[in-house]
């Protein structure tokens, strides 16, 4: 299965629209996950461990996670960002 293209965008609504139809999901859910992982193991897991994670931990474990998302997503679709000019010259 091929990833969905990727299309030329300019602002940062487009490319939350793009990150939101789920352009970037099959890479960055993938860097996502390893990243989000070793972040969670080496940042919480004592606390996890020891059985005293509580709403704050899990809160921290989310972000472990969603940060690399943005990241990854950001960094898929930087180089199909086109400038405004060029963005006004396609008819």
């Amino acid at each position: 299965m091929n990833p969905k293209p990727v299309p030329p965008w300019h602002t940062v609504r487009d490319a939350v629209r793009l990150i939101a139809s789920g352009v970037t999901f099959r890479t960055s859910a993938r860097i996502s996950a390893v990243v989000g992982t070793l972040l969670s193991v080496v940042n919480q897991g004592a606390v996890i461990a020891a059985g005293h994670a509580g709403r704050a931990t899990w809160i921290r474990v989310a972000v472990n996670y969603v940060v690399p998302y943005i990241v990854s997503s950001i960094g898929y679709l930087a180089p199909f960002r086109t400038s405004k000019s060029s963005r006004h010259d396609v008819p």
